[in-house]
């Protein structure tokens, strides 16, 4: 492959330099009004790294779900899941952290980038309890940078526009892609079985 980009001089040269808004927007805190876009957003994406590579992972409960603590702080259970833990893995091994922060129908988004840390203190845990249940721990995020991002990539994608939504139907379903993955997996079974799972297992 030709033509690589391979330093920052190459990239600024042919970016240019950030001016203006996309500078004067990032602030080492959560100022009231980034916490307006925190409070109200039901969807995060959380990405990490560890020694293996990075992670990415979604996380979404009822909007307010991220707890705004003080203006360099904010906490997130860590939901029931499929116990692969990725995210939990990579935080042990590398504090760092990014999260980027979506609400329906809005195209800017809110960035933190930061620390975190794990915290499986009973009282803070059982704050976060939902339907009867106690999340198993708390990920604390220590925020270093904090800024919006313009809606350039939702609106270019056309995200929150309901005419252009696909119906589950149309991608191959969970059952299908591992029926495909491992023989003898019963993949209609797994499919059929999936929305009581769901139900039981959401928190």
């Amino acid at each position: 492959m030709q033509n690589i980009v391979t330093t920052e001089a190459e990239l600024d040269a042919l970016y240019g330099k950030p001016v203006g808004a996309a500078v004067i927007k990032e602030i080492g805190h959560i100022s009231e009004h980034y916490r307006r876009f925190i409070e109200v957003s039901p969807f995060v994406v959380l990405a990490t790294s560890g020694p293996e590579g990075l992670d990415c992972t979604p996380r979404g409960d009822p909007a307010g779900f991220v707890r705004v603590v003080d203006e360099r702080t904010v906490m997130l259970p860590d939901r029931r899941g499929n116990n692969r833990i990725d995210t939990l893995r990579n935080i042990v091994r590398d504090p760092r952290i990014a999260l980027l922060f979506l609400i329906p129908g809005v195209g800017r988004t809110l960035r933190i980038n930061g620390r975190a840390a794990i915290s499986v203190d009973p009282e803070l845990c059982a704050s976060f309890t939902m339907e009867g249940k106690v999340p198993r721990s708390v990920i604390v995020v220590t925020a270093e940078s904090v800024y919006t991002q313009c809606p350039k990539a939702l609106v270019r994608s056309h995200l929150w526009d309901a005419s252009r939504r696909l119906a589950e139907t149309d991608l191959p379903s969970s059952g299908t892609i591992m029926k495909a993955l491992q023989a003898g997996f019963d993949g209609d079974a797994y499919d059929r079985n999936y929305p009581q799972r769901l139900k039981e297992t959401i928190y």
